[in-house]
């Protein structure tokens, strides 16, 4: 579930490129992701902390400030469920429920 008073909307397609990208590759840091997209990597470091508000992606590493991050289990339910995206009224919910059948 989101932070209290999140709600999760994502950029398509950029979003779930990114949750994409986290699944083949692996733990990573913006920059490979944005090479790897070939995004702007400025612009890929503003959505990774919020896909991480999202609890999509998790913030992981020695330190808060490595800028390693990897895919979390939600993250890989809401690309699994990427097609329901713009039907759905709450997405969340949409993914709570996958992950509840789990």
């Amino acid at each position: 579930m989101t932070g209290e008073g999140i709600r999760l909307r994502l950029v398509r397609p950029t979003d779930f490129d990114i949750l994409e990208a986290f699944s083949e590759h692996g733990r990573n840091v913006a920059p490979n992701i944005a090479e790897h997209l070939e995004r702007d990597k400025g612009y890929i470091n503003t959505r990774l902390p919020q896909l991480t508000d999202y609890g999509l992606l998790a913030r992981i590493g020695p330190s808060e400030n490595s800028g390693l991050y990897e895919i979390t289990n939600r993250g890989r339910a809401a690309l699994e469920l990427r097609d329901e995206y713009e039907d759905a009224d709450d997405f969340e919910a949409v993914i709570d429920t996958y992950l509840d059948g789990e």
